[in-house]
């Protein structure tokens, strides 16, 4: 079978890879071009630690393959950051001890992101439907829900 040649912008980089018919986005992303933050914990997309943000919107990486990604804009957990700085989401479940084994943490951490692009106002209700998609094993979900909340405040704040 022959490899599939794919141009895709990842983290505002140009990017080339080839792959196979059946390769998903999440084993490109980690076996070939060694962004290793999205984690595979079911590969059947219902616990969101593949997430990333493709063409502004939220995806498992583990359910799409890599040939979809042509002429695609991408984002992953490793484009979060700016000039070394953590994104305030990054910042804020820190802050917030929001993680803690840290599985799951690039999911939740990309779900918020796509719902504050979004939605930047969001409520909790809200923020718990969007994140719902993402499953931890070690904290409750309080506090990555109130790292979310006040992000958002900080943002309407700042503008």
């Amino acid at each position: 079978m022959s490899k599939i040649q794919v141009s895709t912008n990842i983290n505002n980089e140009s990017v080339e890879y080839l792959c196979e018919p059946h390769d998903t986005m999440l084993n490109v992303l980690r076996n070939q071009l060694d962004l290793t933050g999205s984690k595979e914990s079911c590969g059947s997309g219902d616990c969101g630690s593949c997430s990333i943000i493709l063409d502004g919107e939220l995806v498992c990486s583990c359910l799409m393959l890599a040939a979809e990604a042509e002429g695609s804009k991408l984002e992953t957990i490793e484009g979060m950051s700016e000039g070394g700085k953590l994104h305030a989401l990054q910042q804020k479940f820190l802050e917030k001890a929001a993680l803690q084994c840290g599985i799951c943490t690039p999911g939740f951490l990309m779900a918020s992101k796509a719902l504050l692009d979004h939605n930047p106002t969001p409520t909790e209700t809200e923020v718990r439907f969007w994140l719902a998609g993402n499953l931890c094993r070690c904290t409750g979900y309080d506090k990555i829900v109130k790292a979310v909340l006040e992000v958002a405040d900080d943002m309407k704040e700042s503008a």
